[in-house]
């Protein structure tokens, strides 16, 4: 499945809790139903970020892994 995003947010390289506050912050400037593809290296992105978008209202879409890379599919709700 292909999931079409607006934006992409490159946090490889950063350990937690850095890709989920960047998450967080570009999260914040999108408009209602945006996507952000977020690219993180560190393995416990997806399982924090899934978390912060339950509890904000915003939705994971999916996450693929591509080579040690999470891509982090997340919609604005």
């Amino acid at each position: 499945m292909v999931i079409v995003y607006d934006f992409e947010l490159d946090v490889r390289g950063e350990a937690c809790p850095y890709p989920l506050i960047r998450t967080k912050q570009q999260v914040d400037r999108l408009q209602k139903g945006e996507v952000l593809k977020v690219l993180a290296s560190d393995p416990v992105a997806p399982q924090n970020i899934d978390g912060w978008a339950k509890k904000s209202g915003n939705e994971l879409l999916g996450v693929e892994i591509n080579n040690g890379t999470y891509n982090i599919f997340v919609r604005k709700g």
